[in-house]
């Protein structure tokens, strides 16, 4: 007897960043290839000391099944917050999820059917392509520069199920879109009748001043809005939200019905009670101000040590540097070099729906120490340094 996979499974792909994290296990690696935020910035008092009232004050409640739309009183948390930020939903719009990801993986099966075209910014997020690719989406990459998106690039997005976007601070790129771009593209969507799905994990990790409102704002129920804990507090609890149209609501909340019932009901409780109180507006500046100062020294770091006709723009915000190397470099090829000598990073061309762009790569500053951080770009450097030695003069930029 044999087993028959589903068409489906054959679009399964292993996750390029966790198949390198289990490289940079080895000992002495300097990891700026993971996009795991600061163990350092966990609030484990505010959890342990949340844990044990939620365990005393509504133990059977928060250890018994709970409703699939997630616990009420989280629900209207978000919608408050959001609120404050310019989108106007109420919380029987909310759905918690088991991380934002779970989200993406509800918008897809709702959404998706074989062929249907997706259109994606370049580059985008390699585990929203991991989500919507099972579906059979057929990718249409939408083609921007430093700012984002171009409006009109939309154009090719036309009759697309709908736009997936990260404006802020984006992973892989870390560019945050500007109030005038997200208009434009808000009108562009809207003149072309495409939904938009806005994923917005980094939002709160601002440096200077905090990002414009959200392209949903303007959106109304043109768009699904996507939230996380995860960077904010801790991202084991798996713990996000969904933000969607009333129409298209109920069809989220029965992909989530199937998929796992409800996310964790004591993991929502003890989240609120954590921050029901104002906690985030003490927390998150102290995160802000720990990935400000490893921003920096990445920054340094660069100007001192990558070789000439590198190119890299400086995040305001989020956790990672986009790098682009010298046409003739190929990142993946040189990765193994890079591990040799002691340092990790992510291969920019995952990160592509139609791969290529093999010129790129991704750095996090985030877990890092700024020391260990100038010593891995330090070692990185040398690597492209010889790398670029060893290329023929003709082909070099």
């Amino acid at each position: 007897m044999s087993w028959t996979l589903a068409r489906r499974a054959a679009r399964l792909e292993p996750s390029t960043i966790r198949e390198i994290l289990k490289v940079t296990e080895r000992p002495g690696i300097i990891s700026l290839a993971g996009g795991l935020p600061a163990a350092e910035g966990f609030p484990v008092q505010a959890m342990a000391e949340a844990c044990a009232r939620v365990l005393r004050d509504t133990p059977h409640e928060a250890l018994q099944y709970a409703a699939s739309e997630g616990f009420a009183p989280l629900r209207e948390w978000v919608a408050a917050e959001m609120a404050a930020q310019g989108l106007q939903a109420d919380a029987s719009q909310v759905l918690i999820t088991t991380g934002s990801q779970q989200g993406l993986d509800l918008v897809g099966k709702v959404l998706i059917d074989p062929d249907s075209a997706v259109a994606v910014e370049s580059p985008t997020y390699l585990g929203a392509l991991q989500a919507f690719s099972p579906y059979e989406a057929r990718f249409v990459s939408v083609d921007g520069d430093d700012e984002g998106p171009l409006p009109a690039a939309l154009d090719a997005a036309r009759g697309a199920r709908f736009l997936y976007l990260l404006p802020n601070f984006q992973n892989p790129s870390g560019r945050c879109l500007s109030a005038a771009r997200r208009l434009a593209l808000a009108a562009r969507a809207q003149a072309l009748g495409l939904p938009v799905v806005e994923d917005n994990p980094y939002g709160d990790l601002w440096f200077d001043q905090p990002p414009p409102p959200p392209l949903t704002a303007t959106l109304g129920d043109a768009a699904v809005y996507l939230g996380s804990f995860s960077k904010v507090l801790a991202p084991g609890l798996r713990l996000g939200y969904l933000i969607a149209p009333k129409l298209l609501y109920p069809k989220l909340l029965q992909a989530k019905q199937a998929a796992d019932l409800h996310t964790p009901g004591f993991n929502q409780r003890v989240v609120h009670e954590v921050i029901k109180d104002g906690f985030l507006r003490q927390h998150v500046p102290t995160i802000r101000a720990r990935y400000k100062a490893q921003r920096d020294a990445m920054r340094t770091a660069l100007e001192q040590h990558l070789p000439p006709g590198c190119r890299y723009t400086v995040p305001e915000g989020g956790m990672f540097f986009w790098v682009e190397l010298p046409g003739a470099l190929d990142a993946t090829a040189l990765l193994a070099r890079a591990v040799d000598a002691g340092v990790a990073y992510v291969p920019g061309t995952a990160f592509y729906a139609g791969g290529g762009h093999a010129n790129t790569l991704r750095l996090s500053f985030v877990t890092v120490p700024p020391e260990r951080i100038a010593q891995g770009v330090a070692a990185l450097g040398a690597v492209l340094a010889q790398a670029l030695q060893q290329v023929p003069q003709q082909a070099q930029p």
